[in-house]
């Protein structure tokens, strides 16, 4: 049975506009529940994500619950990273995302479903991917698990070379936190740049040195850290559609 879908507008005060959103609900609801937060949730359609869950409950019977917030007309401006615009000024509206997010969209859920959400996932796709890996690593008392797909993690605060990636200053000056959890998808044609010329793309780069960072932090490779680079990976839905059964099965079970 496809799990049950409820969609929503609430209107953000920090924002200034209407959010919308849609909440998969799934058929127990009696376990003890994971929240699932998915930027870009307009496009989760285009995965068969429904299908996908309603698969993941047939066969471990978890009590997922997903929340899939649509983006806004600014999505550049309100995705990004909360404490640093880029070099262009871009993300200016993304620490009112993150209020959005931790002061509006968690006590409504909590509120309107009547129950705590011990462990909470945000996850997303390139720009959304970057928001929700800003957003848990900022915010690691009220997250759980962070998931990535083909991350913007090139977001930087110059453009000179190297450049001086954010996220990546972000991980290297902030602390250790032992119960995060980080899942990574990059594909190998991901993009086609590759600004130091090591045939390697730079979507590829960006996320392995960031989880380099993560590994020197403290983080490990399979208990902190899962790592997926598909070969022949582009940066669309069909490539991470392809991932995304894994990653919700890491999501219930890590």
């Amino acid at each position: 049975m496809l799990p049950r879908k409820e969609s929503f507008g609430q209107y953000s005060l920090f924002l200034q506009r209407e959010v919308t959103f849609d909440v998969y609900l799934p058929a127990n609801t009696k376990d003890t529940p994971h929240l699932l937060l998915m930027n870009d949730g307009q496009d989760l359609d285009q995965l068969g994500f429904p299908s996908m869950l309603e698969h993941l409950q047939d066969t471990s019977h978890p009590s997922l619950w997903v929340v899939a917030v649509h983006a806004g007309a600014q999505r550049m401006q309100e995705y990004g990273t909360a404490r640093h615009v880029d070099y262009q000024g871009r993300g200016c509206k993304a620490a009112l995302y993150t209020r959005f997010i931790m002061r509006e969209l968690l006590p409504f859920l909590e509120s309107r479903y009547h129950r705590p959400f011990p462990d909470k996932t945000f996850a997303g796709f390139s720009m959304g991917g970057l928001s929700a890996l800003d957003i848990v690593w900022n915010n690691p008392q009220a997250f759980h698990k962070a998931g990535v797909f083909s991350g913007s993690l090139w977001w930087r605060s110059s453009n000179g070379n190297p450049p001086q990636r954010i996220m990546h200053r972000q991980v290297r000056e902030g602390r250790f936190h032992p119960d995060l959890r980080f899942y990574f998808e990059a594909g190998t044609q991901d993009e086609e740049s590759d600004r130091n010329v090591n045939g390697v793309v730079d979507a590829v780069d960006d996320t392995e040195d960031l989880v380099q960072l993560l590994e020197e932090k403290g983080y490990e490779k399979g208990k902190h850290i899962k790592y997926e680079l598909v070969q022949g990976g582009k940066h669309d839905m069909a490539t991470w559609a392809g991932v995304m059964p894994g990653f919700l099965e890491w999501v219930v079970n890590s």
